[in-house]
């Protein structure tokens, strides 16, 4: 049967069995959006309210699926609002193909309407960007778009004008000149080579005090990663993107790493002597072990990415799951039963130290204990998404995440407005299960707002209608503005931080959503079984104290020193001041329960 170009893109995609493509309409598209409405079979489309949030939701159906996220934008404008998500997928390294539209093949060059270079616009972001002019060429770009995006898991571009789109397609000849592809993703080596992991096994026999750390990478190994920690005995920690690859329910796992991590976690990565990464590229090598301290072995499918943050003495190339269930019966069982007992130890009083936080009084409410205490309601199999600013402190913190949950947000890029994209695509793709959005008011100002319209277009077909975003309101751009007191010593800038209120639960109402209100630390639990419990989507205004203080898990003198630098000058001293202590002594002061 005769096909155009746009109707072949559609029909190829989904021979490489991608199935859902997320975008925005328009005239540098317009073959493409026709055909759509034709391939309505086989592709399901999600009409995004902006471009950006399509490419959001690509990178986000990446993590959440492990199949390529497809997302597709007009050309000029909409081209552009794609960036910002497509560089969230090529910066945690996750597998997204954008089709993109281009005005007519013989104006370009003309500085026609809507012409951009997208050539050089897409040249940083993506691994493989082209553009068709015949076609018999779209065949070959399609299938290297959607191979190279899945095997070095970046991003890809194909850009189609829009007078090529409605062109009868063609296949390739059998002439000099032309290329045959074919769909199916390619194999990887997964397994590093028998001599190295002996070597690795035996830098690891060696160490007596080990520490683990792991990421997005070992996601999928959580049962490998469990019985190495247990044959090292070695406490674990997580960064943010791994925070689902153990449950933190297992006394050795410390939890977060970094800025929004532990206490416990920091201490994990200074005492130790010996450091196996797996899977995870955390950017922060101040908060890793010291530069000669321990022996590093690091586990990366990526031989890119090796020996990048610390200077591993070994490290092997190889998928996380494969490589360490190979290297399990190399390693001896370590007999130093004192370093993880000193560990859960100390994970258990962290745990009294983040509840005995949670619960310190605020005004009007202590953002910790919003996630204190929808920890121990959430369902089984929620998936979970955070934005960038102080919602991912407490997320990172204060969540305890159970087998069989999933969580992300952005990590590399660490872009504001993430959550609610990531969220509504975690829902298209897992529609029998509950998601949970956790978000700042300044996030859902920028975009968050225009994202639960989308949610409202789509929510009747979900199986299962638990569909949560909770928005933190504390009218103030939080995070930035304890950056700011801590990194460089200045009081907040109201100027800049400050945010206007804006009555969250009220809009959900307008779209048929459910809306609730709390100002009440002691209703904190009743709004969470009651969002829990709705039987439609659920915008929850949380109102909460800007000035409890995301502490990190370790104080340094320049710290201090900004601290105090900045009471000089902060219009909001008595608060800060009087926050800052309660939280530094929970759990320290005697009479405490």
């Amino acid at each position: 049967m005769s096909q155009n170009v746009a109707e072949f893109v559609w029909k190829r995609l989904n021979e490489w069995e991608l199935s859902r493509v997320y975008g925005y309409p328009g005239d540098g598209v317009g073959g493409l959006d026709v055909a759509l409405e034709k391939a309505k079979g086989f592709m399901d489309y999600v009409q995004v309210r902006h471009e950006e949030m399509a490419a959001f939701m690509a990178s986000a159906h990446a993590k959440f699926t492990g199949q390529p996220g497809l997302c597709y934008a007009t050309s000029g404008p909409g081209a552009i609002h794609l960036l910002t998500g497509l560089y969230d997928a090529k910066m945690d390294h996750v597998p997204v193909v954008a089709i993109v539209g281009q005005q007519a093949r013989s104006a370009l060059g003309a500085s026609y309407q809507q012409e951009v270079d997208l050539q050089t616009l897409f040249a940083d972001v993506c691994e493989y960007v082209i553009t068709a002019v015949v076609p018999e060429q779209v065949r070959t770009c399609i299938d290297r778009a959607v191979r190279i995006a899945q095997n070095k898991r970046t991003v890809t571009c194909v850009i189609i004008p829009n007078d090529l789109q409605e062109v009868a397609y063609e296949h390739p000849p059998m002439a000099h000149g032309a290329t045959h592809t074919g769909t199916g993703y390619p194999g990887v080596a997964t397994l590093p080579d028998p001599d190295d992991l002996k070597k690795a096994a035996g830098i690891l026999n060696a160490g007596d005090k080990v520490a683990m750390l792991v990421g997005a990478g070992a996601l999928h190994a959580t049962d490998e990663v469990i019985a190495v920690a247990n044959r090292l005995n070695a406490g674990v920690a997580k960064a943010l993107l791994g925070k689902a690859a153990l449950p933190d329910e297992l006394p050795f796992v410390t939890g977060s790493l970094g800025l929004l991590g532990t206490k416990p976690s920091w201490d994990l990565m200074k005492q130790c002597d010996t450091f196996l990464m797996v899977g995870s590229a955390f950017p922060y090598s101040e908060f890793l072990p010291k530069p000669g301290n321990a022996r590093g072995v690091q586990i990366d499918i990526d031989g890119a990415r090796v020996s990048l943050r610390y200077p591993m003495e070994y490290s092997l190339v190889g998928d996380s799951k494969a490589t360490l269930a190979a290297l399990l019966p190399l390693l001896d069982q370590n007999g130093n039963s004192k370093w993880r007992q000193k560990i859960e130890k100390e994970v258990s009083d962290w745990w009294e130290t983040l509840e005995d936080r949670a619960m310190e009084p605020a005004d009007p409410v202590n953002p910790q204990r919003i996630f204190h205490e929808l920890s121990p309601r959430l369902p089984d199999n929620v998936i979970m998404t955070g934005d960038s600013g102080s919602v991912a402190n407490w997320y990172a913190r204060d969540i305890r995440i159970r087998r069989g949950m999933m969580g992300s947000l952005s990590g590399g890029l660490a872009s504001l407005g993430a959550a609610t994209p990531y969220a509504l695509a975690a829902k298209m793709a897992y529609s029998d299960r509950p998601v949970i959005g956790f978000i700042g008011d300044g996030a859902m100002q920028m975009n968050g707002l225009n994202v639960m319209i989308t949610a409202s277009k789509y929510w009747k077909d979900w199986a299962d209608p638990r569909f949560i975003l909770m928005v933190l309101n504390n009218q103030d751009l939080n995070q930035v503005t304890w950056e700011e007191r801590v990194q460089l010593g200045e009081g907040k800038t109201p100027l800049t931080q400050s945010i206007p209120d804006f009555p969250y639960h009220q809009y959900a109402e307008l779209l048929g959503f459910k809306g609730i209100y709390c100002d009440d630390p002691d209703q904190v639990g009743a709004a969470w079984d009651e969002a829990l419990a709705s039987d439609v989507p659920v915008i929850m205004n949380m109102r909460a104290d800007p000035n409890v203080p995301p502490l990190p898990p370790h104080i340094t003198l320049k710290d201090a020193k900004h601290f105090m630098t900045m009471m000089k000058d902060e219009p909001e001293l008595a608060s800060v001041i009087k926050n800052s202590a309660r939280q530094l002594l929970a759990g320290v002061l005697p009479g405490k329960d």
